[in-house]
């Protein structure tokens, strides 16, 4: 299968050299050999030549908001919209917000705030590619929110503070994430420190830090996308 990865953002500079880019992230989640993949810079303005360049799509996080201005930003929901049952698509954090926001949903910056740490989500509904697993753990680096799904979506796991924060839709092949499987700890908390006081208190960052003590389901949920991206083969 041939994945396309879309990058839509980077990590901070001194952060690359230790955990390379969002691509190289998600090539370690899913496994270096488990695709022929190719990397797409949408946030710099490349996008694939056409929806059936790749048989699936996989959107990175980023910084940016899924309701901004910026001409890259309307150029990859119209590739999404494009696509839409053409390619199996895959979104993470800002790729969920993309695709919702281009499938007729809508996200804003919410007022609860960031969702920073390990979240918890409940799984809501049981799909073919998922095991038995009840709750997932994993990375949160966030304040937009889908607040409105698309039509012809709906919500597979949640929490309180994000209550769309996983779609799956059923008129396409194509399901999203609001949560980090990619990020290692390392990583995350790196972020974190990264951002300590320009975005956020000291004391909301160490709240965050200290949550990544436990053990998550960073290996369950890549298991789960590519158990998903089989399927829809």
């Amino acid at each position: 299968m041939k994945l396309g990865i879309l990058k839509t953002g980077r990590p901070p500079t001194p952060a690359i050299a230790k955990f390379g880019t969002y691509p190289e992230m998600f090539v370690r989640l899913l496994g270096p050999k488990a695709y022929d993949y190719r990397v797409y810079a949408v946030d710099e303005g490349e996008l694939p030549e056409t929806p059936t360049a790749c048989d699936a799509y996989l959107l990175t996080g980023g910084a940016a908001g899924a309701y901004e201005a910026d001409p890259w930003i309307g150029e990859t929901m119209d590739f999404l919209r494009a696509a839409k049952g053409k390619a199996t698509l895959v979104g993470i954090c800002l790729g969920h917000q993309l695709m919702a926001q281009a499938f007729g949903g809508k996200v804003i910056k919410s007022p609860k705030g960031w969702g920073l740490g390990e979240h918890d989500y409940r799984v809501l509904a049981r799909e073919p590619w998922m095991d038995g697993a009840e709750t997932i753990r994993l990375p949160a680096s966030h304040q937009d929110q889908v607040v409105e799904p698309p039509p012809g979506a709906e919500v597979w796991a949640a929490n309180d503070f994000a209550p769309m924060g996983a779609l799956v839709w059923r008129d396409q092949p194509a399901m999203s994430l609001q949560l980090h499987p990619e990020f290692e700890p390392a990583y995350a908390i790196d972020l974190i420190e990264h951002r300590r006081e320009a975005i956020y208190g000291a004391e909301e960052a160490e709240r965050a830090i200290a949550s990544y003590a436990g053990p998550d389901d960073r290996a369950r949920i890549g298991g789960w996308i590519n158990a998903f991206l089989a399927q829809a083969r």
